[in-house]
């Protein structure tokens, strides 16, 4: 963050208002710009004296795009610091508000022209603000002007504290929409990966629980996006979008059944249901983007996955072979694939001709899948329990025979 230093007896801010009036009226000559550079530097002091603090800060940027345009990027960084220092002066968190919308409204106006220096200036800023309203605000406005101005890169890094962000604004659920779908927005703009684009967007779907019909019409345009995003996706076999009344409502949707249908087969059915999809609406999967033949790939790991979790640990090939519409010398290529992807764990019996199964990950993880993992865990805990008491009575025993032993001894 920039600081000012004072290299003269005139208050920076009231240094600002002369320099921007200066250079705005600069070129009507001397005898027409004195007195409005006068007349202006007059209010600044007057907002000065009585603490019209918001006021001051509009004189300030009363020239801002002219400053942008005719400024040296130092110097710009240099004006905007003191601005933006305005508004540790206010005592009221809302005044202190205003004044970051004002600022960041004037500084994302132009957001091709220096976004990067923009985007800078507009985290100064962020950093100043206490209320954490204010911080949100402004943190919004910055993804939004990295988007605009094509400099997503340099907020990237911000992600990684989103959570204790989202702690220290105590923001409510609307507002975490808007900050859910502008980073996914992010991320998209910046092509990052569809695992990271799709962690937001789902976050930003599971917001919308319990609204009414019209509230959740706005999540409609994102669930269908949610869903193709998923399916394209060839790394991600795993989510809990079925259970979100965000993507629910697409269920019995004119226009968006059919997508709905589509997820429902990439979470709970094989390859053959996906086949029959495809063959009855391969112009709406085209029109979405989808690849048939990645489509495949992905249902055919998803197929064998889906083998391992219902078969009793032990799959035939014969079985994977059929229900991966394969040949013979495919079979065990295809749960290398799945091993790789870390779908699956488990030992090829080529004997037997079978795939023993030790693990496979669960396409949805809900309410039936923590039951299990409940389970597992209390079965466990008192595995560890029954092990533990046995040492016990082991060790009171041998005790026991140490000390009738140094009796008889004695």
């Amino acid at each position: 963050m920039t600081t000012v230093v004072p290299t003269s007896e005139e208050d920076p801010a009231l240094a600002v208002v002369r320099f921007a009036s200066e250079l705005a009226w600069a070129d009507a000559g001397p005898e027409v710009a004195e007195p409005h550079v006068t007349r202006l530097c007059v209010e600044a002091q007057e907002c000065m004296v009585v603490g019209r603090w918001f006021d001051l800060v509009s004189l300030m940027l009363t020239s801002a795009e002219v400053i942008f345009s005719k400024v040296s990027e130092k110097d710009l960084e240099c004006i905007f610091t003191v601005i933006c220092n305005v508004v540790t002066k206010s005592q009221s968190p809302d005044e202190a508000l205003e004044m970051a919308k004002l600022i960041s409204g004037k500084i994302t106006q132009q957001p091709n022209e220096k976004p990067a220096l923009r985007l800078k200036i507009l985290f100064n800023l962020y950093n100043l603000l206490e209320n954490p309203y204010s911080q949100y605000y402004v943190y919004l406005k910055a993804l939004n002007l990295a988007i605009d101005g094509k400099v997503t890169e340099n907020v990237l890094p911000s992600f990684k504290n989103i959570d204790s962000f989202l702690k220290e604004w105590n923001i409510g659920i609307v507002d975490q929409r808007k900050l859910f779908l502008t980073i996914s927005n992010v991320l998209r703009e910046n092509k990052s990966s569809a695992k990271d684009t799709l962690k937001f967007l789902t976050r930003y779907l599971a917001t919308f629980s319990g609204e009414d019909a019209y509230t959740l019409s706005e999540a409609k345009e994102e669930a269908v996006h949610t869903i193709i995003e998923f399916v394209k996706a060839p790394d991600m076999f795993q989510c809990d979008l079925l259970d979100m009344p965000a993507v629910a409502q697409l269920e019995k949707d004119a226009k968006y059944a059919l997508v709905y249908q589509l997820l429902k087969i990439s979470l709970s059915q094989r390859l053959d249901a996906y086949l029959e999809f495809q063959a009855a609406n391969s112009t709406l999967l085209k029109s979405y983007g989808l690849v048939h033949e990645d489509c495949i790939t992905k249902m055919r790991l998803i197929s064998l996955v889906d083998l391992g979790s219902n078969e009793t640990g032990q799959i035939p090939y014969g079985l994977i072979k059929d229900t991966l519409r394969i040949n013979d010398d495919e079979v065990e290529l295809w749960v290398v694939k799945a091993i790789t992807a870390k779908l699956i764990d488990c030992k090829m019996d080529q004997m037997n001709q079978a795939v023993i199964v030790s693990r496979c990950t669960d396409r949805v993880f809900g309410q039936h899948q923590w039951q299990t993992l409940k389970t597992k865990l209390a079965t466990w805990r008192g595995n560890v329990a029954s092990v533990i008491s046995t040492i016990q009575a082991n060790r009171i025993t041998e005790d026991g025979s140490q000390a009738a032993q140094g009796l008889m001894i004695r």
